[in-house]
């Protein structure tokens, strides 16, 4: 039950962190968005990623593998849409 928890919130987080950035490509624009949110996640993923895998806690290490991933395609149409 305790892992059935675990991947069921990982699940959730990840579809919503992807329906934002989906929004923000379609959209082709960051307004509203923050470079600093993208750039702060991917560190505290690589983090917690390091971490997970030292504690051996499969569910975070592939939940934080995957929020890196997300931040770095954050990342990347941020600058790529960014007006700055």
């Amino acid at each position: 039950m305790t892992e059935i928890l675990g991947w069921t919130c990982s699940a959730i987080l990840l579809l919503t962190l992807i329906q934002q950035i989906r929004k923000q490509a379609k959209e082709k624009t960051t307004e509203g968005v923050s470079k600093l949110l993208f750039i702060g996640q991917l560190a505290t993923s690589i983090g917690f990623t390091i971490y997970s895998y030292l504690v051996e806690n499969w569910v975070f290490v592939f939940t934080n593998l995957m929020l890196t991933i997300t931040s770095v395609v954050g990342i990347y149409f941020y600058f790529r849409f960014s007006d700055e």
